[in-house]
């Protein structure tokens, strides 16, 4: 038993990699020579793990969070959504104001913004660096659209949402993790093309998987729409 509980005692500090400390345990430095009892092995185990952990922070860093992104709301402040969200999950609407598809998403944008608001903070996103404030205030009045703008001229959103289209979707945890990117629902079925009404809805669903706490299966899907890297 304290051949056992030796070897686990010394296994501890090797893992961490502090091997000359489990050697001068080996040597009974700790103990001037002799055998430490199989019980005072067995009860620094516990907080040997915990040390280790600690030594392992301080030798290696704390986990970094993920970095902040930032955007300018349609006043010109800076904004970070994901640090704005107070505990939320964060869902992310790419769009355009001069994208028909877009646009012809807008009664569906604001009807998912008014089922899941005070769940999950919804922003739309205007990546167009040449759209102005004023340019997307007139939009968003002219669509009755009611969510929170942001300007992402700099496209860090785009980035870290994998956005490739517009309209396109991001829906990211409460621990600011890219849960599901891509199209709202299945209506079109290609440029030009589209169905009468969507058969699947692929953003809600992410949104409620998200707030249940479930991966949503796959995590993308292709969106149809007006290509981001066709601006400036």
């Amino acid at each position: 038993m304290i051949r056992t509980a030796r070897h686990r005692f010394l296994a501890v500090f090797s893992r961490c990699g502090f091997s000359e400390w489990a050697n001068r345990v080996e040597l009974g430095w700790f103990a001037g020579g002799g055998e430490f009892p199989a019980a005072m092995y067995l009860a620094q185990i516990p907080v040997l793990r915990i040390v280790c952990v600690i030594l392992l922070i301080c030798r290696f860093g704390a986990p970094q969070s993920a970095p902040r992104v930032f955007a300018e709301d349609l006043d010109g402040k800076t904004v970070d959504p994901f640090k704005a969200s107070d505990g939320r999950i964060v869902v992310l609407f790419f769009v355009r104001t001069d994208c028909p598809i877009s646009n012809r998403y807008a009664p569906s944008i604001q009807k998912l913004h008014e089922k899941f608001h005070g769940k999950a903070d919804l922003w739309l996103v205007y990546p167009d660096a040449d759209e102005t404030a004023a340019r997307i205030r007139t939009h968003d009045q002219e669509f009755h659209l009611t969510i929170p703008a942001l300007r992402d001229v700099r496209r860090e959103l785009v980035k870290r949402s994998r956005a490739t289209i517009t309209p396109e979707s991001a829906v990211f945890d409460l621990n600011g993790k890219l849960m599901y990117h891509g199209r709202i629902d299945n209506w079109y079925e290609d440029f030009g093309r589209s169905r009468s009404a969507p058969t699947t809805h692929e953003l809600e669903d992410a949104i409620r998987n998200a707030l249940s706490g479930n991966a949503m299966i796959p995590d993308h899907a292709d969106a149809v729409g007006c290509y981001i890297s066709d601006l400036k």
